[in-house]
């Protein structure tokens, strides 16, 4: 175990006194941070290397990760721009091919940016005369981007590089000369705190200097407002999506580009969400929880925008709505039932026209076509089946399998079944449990348990190539669906939401128990993972019950509910966690759960790796070192705290297959020597 040094830093937070001993950890660039660091990492090391399984499922990992992937692909004029992994490659390429019989052509190659491939392809738009194409690279897994431009004709980078975006889409103008961006201010000119503050929106024309591009839309009166652009199918109106963090509670504003009016704010931000579809000239189409906390379409007349003159289209049902699209002059309705999509469609009107009867049960992973096109495309995935690229006319109804993936894992021989159990408080909660076909119900299995639990994410069932090797190695994978998600609607995100956060610590503990009540496995034989808000999730969970689980899977982990907002985007989480410094009755129920201030002296908890990276932007390394030292001083070496601190790997984003499959390894080391593998 290593020794951390103690500062004596104590806040005062609305008359309670919280020492915070391991400040001096938030400081990354400091000597002794980096000192500690490498010791951190020399211990798991060492732990890693040390377990003979480590190797063999190092070569399991890579036999099952290294597969040709597939992205659904968007329809540029008659050609086809997508997303291309091949086999032995780290990151996708981007290719172009001018019809469906025309021979496909590399745009951009980002395995060649970079020697370790800690270089990626994090966003692309093409004009829509196919002339020139807009990317982004990010580096080391940072939330960062800088946006250059291609010409297509020629093959050569045009030399244009566009700064300080964020988590933006590009969007050209109708005339192909430019596009629009959001950014932020420059990081020289505002505190380091300020960086996520003051987003505007710029239009950037083809063959000058970002310096040259024109301010579109700024609102200096709220620094923490976010905007992001769209123009309408018919060139008419840009349009933008206006958002306060991570609430989904949206408002959205528009202007005409025929007279470059300024810009009408249609609806308010946080009053409900507003998510655009489509407009047929004055009519604007939305997908909103307005009085609907599962979802409805609405159309709203701009010229006549009074509340009492929307138009309900398709009315709210059983089955939440997670997405719609406009094709072929229908609307294109993906539903969840369950955690689990289905395809409807219907017409403008919003009159039911047909079901689309999807090939296999699971997630729609994304769906591309344009108003008046008949054709779409989707991409279709499973827990144990990678996403498979599918072709649909709206017209005819012909569904067309255009790319499916071959890969070294005999899906037929698992299973994949969904059970429901009651949370604390009686709340039935769904849960994805998938293995081999015919196990033994001994309570014998090693079983993995996954959670999220927030920001209105639903966990739909998903390929991950990682978990196919513990599924192979006969364990058992379970999936739970927590509230803080949207699985339900707005509801069920608000129930797991702000003071209503344990009710996601008690679905998962309750998720825990029925594993081991139903003799799938025993607490000595189960490992909870999670990451990001996950991690948080997973530390809270073991830190309430250390009784329940026999090793955790701690992964780039919010952990410090006082202090998280201070760091990069952290205020941005506010909506969905809280603020303590400023608001007295957060700071209970925060204080109340967070990770790093509920480690109790003396107790011994299950063996935990915390896992997180030196270049992570998004959750700070801060986080989970504070958390490391702190379990590693109050269990006194009782417990296995280990810390592995990944380098050039950010938050998760662009990480290359190569880190994926040895961070893997170590997980799986890590496991197969606490469970007893």
């Amino acid at each position: 175990m290593i020794k951390t040094r103690k500062c004596n830093v104590v806040d005062d937070y609305h008359g309670t006194k919280v020492p915070d001993p391991y400040r001096w950890l938030e400081d990354p660039e400091s000597e002794e941070t980096k000192l500690w660091s490498r010791k951190q990492n020399e211990l798991s090391y060492e732990y890693f290397q040390n377990i003979e399984t480590r190797k063999d499922y190092k070569e399991k990992l890579s036999r099952l990760w290294y597969y040709t992937e597939f992205h659904v692909p968007k329809k540029i004029n008659d050609g086809l721009l997508f997303m291309e992994k091949d086999s032995m490659d780290n990151q996708p390429k981007l290719y172009f091919k001018k019809d469906d019989n025309a021979e496909s052509k590399v745009v951009i190659d980002p395995n060649t940016f970079s020697e370790d491939g800690t270089v990626a392809l994090s966003n692309y738009s093409m004009s829509s005369n196919g002339k020139y194409l807009a990317y982004a690279k990010s580096s080391s897994g940072s939330d960062w981007q800088n946006i250059r431009v291609l010409d297509m004709d020629t093959g050569k980078d045009l030399g244009e590089e566009i700064k300080w975006c964020r988590f933006t889409n590009i969007v050209w103008n109708p005339e192909n000369t430019g596009f629009y961006y959001g950014r932020f201010p420059n990081p020289e000119t505002v505190s380091k705190e300020e960086q996520g503050n003051y987003n505007h929106i710029c239009f950037h024309k083809i063959g000058t200097n970002q310096s040259e591009d024109r301010l579109i839309y700024e609102d200096k009166g709220d620094k923490e407002l976010s905007f992001y652009p769209s123009i309408t199918e018919d060139d008419r109106y840009l349009v933008l999506h206006v958002g306060r963090g991570t609430s989904p509670k949206n408002g959205f504003y528009y202007k005409d580009l025929r007279d470059d009016s300024e810009f009408v704010k249609l609806l308010n931000e946080g009053e409900s969400e507003y998510n655009f579809i489509g407009n047929k000239e004055s009519l604007f189409y939305f997908k909103t929880d307005n009085r609907a906390s599962k979802g409805r379409i609405i159309g709203i007349d701009i010229n006549s925008p009074e509340p009492s003159n929307w138009v309900e289209l398709i009315p709210e049902t059983e089955d939440i709505i997670d997405r719609v699209d406009i094709i072929g002059n229908k609307m294109v309705v993906v539903y969840m039932h369950d955690v689990k999509h289905k395809i409807k469609v219907f017409n403008m009107n919003g009159k039911f026209q047909y079901d689309i009867n999807l090939p296999i049960i699971g997630t729609i992973t994304e769906i591309t076509g344009k108003e008046e096109d008949s054709e779409m495309y989707f991409g279709l995935m499973s827990f144990t089946q990678p996403t498979s690229i599918y072709k649909f006319n709206v017209d005819t109804r012909e569904l067309q399998l255009i790319n499916k993936t071959d890969i070294d894992f005999e899906g037929s021989q698992y299973e994949t079944k969904q059970i429901f159990y009651k949370s604390k408080d009686g709340t039935k909660v769904p849960m994805f449990i998938i293995h081999k076909k015919g196990i033994k119900l001994d309570s014998n299995n090693h079983t993995m348990l996954f959670g999220y639990g927030g920001f209105n994410l639903s966990l739909t069932p998903s390929f991950h190539p990682g978990i196919l090797a513990w599924l192979e190695n006969d364990g058992v994978y379970a999936v739970a669906n927590l509230r803080g998600g949207s699985e339900y609607g707005d509801q069920w995100h608000r129930e797991g939401m702000l003071e209503n956060k344990q009710n996601v610590f008690d679905d998962f503990i309750a998720a825990a128990e029925w594993l081991i009540d139903n003799k799938y496995t025993r607490k000595e034989k189960l490992a909870i993972r999670g990451r990001s808000n996950g991690g948080l999730l997973v530390s809270a969970c073991m830190l309430q019950r250390p009784d329940l689980y026999g090793a955790v899977i701690c992964n780039v982990p919010v952990t410090d509910m006082l202090r998280y907002h201070k760091f990069t985007i952290g205020r941005y989480w506010i909506p969905e966690y809280g603020d303590a410094e400023n608001n007295p009755e957060h700071f209970k129920f925060m204080y109340a759960y967070s990770p790093l201030h509920n480690v109790k002296r003396g107790v011994k908890y299950p063996p935990i790796l915390i896992a997180t990276a030196d270049t992570d932007d998004r959750v700070v390394p801060a986080h989970p070192k504070k958390l490391a030292a702190t379990l590693q001083e109050k269990t006194e070496g009782k417990s296995k705290v280990l810390l592995r601190i990944e380098s050039k790997a950010g938050h998760g984003h662009g990480k290359p297959i190569s880190k994926l499959i040895d961070e893997w390894a170590d997980f799986y080391a890590f496991l197969s020597e606490e469970l007893g593998i």
